[in-house]
């Protein structure tokens, strides 16, 4: 299965937080937050959406933030995602 979005909303796949110590050693980040950086792994077809023409800003592949409330949790085929809106994407990470 998957996760086709429509209008103007993202599927996003959470990236693993992990933090390393300054002598290297890398520590899981179970007790912390969750981060609000993750990939997009699909994007929706963006158009007319609420009367407003709106057009995709992101790709799949890129590495976004987004809004820390943002979104609907969903777990499909034991993978965790975040459908979000296009306005909940606040920047995109670039390298």
């Amino acid at each position: 299965m998957r996760l086709v979005p429509l209008g103007d909303r993202i599927v996003l796949k959470q990236l693993v937080a992990e933090e390393t110590t300054k002598s290297g050693i890398v520590l899981p980040g179970q007790n912390k937050e969750k981060p609000q950086q993750a990939e997009v792994v699909a994007v929706g077809p963006g158009g007319m959406v609420d009367g407003k023409e709106v057009k995709m800003e992101v790709k799949v592949g890129d590495q976004v933030i987004y809004s820390k409330y943002a979104g609907t949790e969903v777990k499909l085929d034991e993978e965790e995602y975040i459908i979000v809106k296009q306005n909940d994407v606040l920047a995109i990470v670039s390298k």
